[in-house]
C-alpha cells in the first residue's frame, strides 16, 4: 500500500490531493481555518471514533483512489507523448 496509517494528514494532503474530498466525505476535515491538521491518519479517524475496520476501510478505499489517479495521470502522459510525435 501507498497510503499508510502513519501518514501524516499535512503529508496526506500534500502529495495526494485527491483525499481531501474523499476524507471531507467521511467527516474528516484536513484543513481547518486555513491551517492544516496534525497528526496522522489513523489518529484522525480515532478522533472521529473509527472502528480499526473502518480504518483499514479508509486504507484501502484511498489506495484505490491513488491507482485510480495514477492510471488517470499515465494515460494523460501517454495520450500527450503521442499528440507529440504526431506534430
Amino acid at each position: 500500500m501507498e497510503i499508510n496509517r502513519d501518514i501524516t494528514i499535512e503529508e496526506l494532503i500534500e502529495k495526494y490531493p485527491f483525499s481531501v474530498q474523499y476524507l471531507s466525505k467521511k467527516g474528516i476535515r484536513c484543513i481547518v481555518c486555513g491551517e492544516p491538521i496534525w497528526g496522522t491518519l489513523e489518529e484522525a479517524c480515532e478522533e472521529k471514533d473509527f472502528t480499526p475496520e473502518q480504518i483499514e476501510e479508509v486504507l484501502v478505499e484511498l489506495n484505490e483512489l491513488y491507482k485510480q489517479n495514477k492510471n488517470k495521470k499515465d494515460d494523460d502522459k501517454k495520450r500527450n507523448i503521442i499528440k507529440t510525435r504526431n506534430l
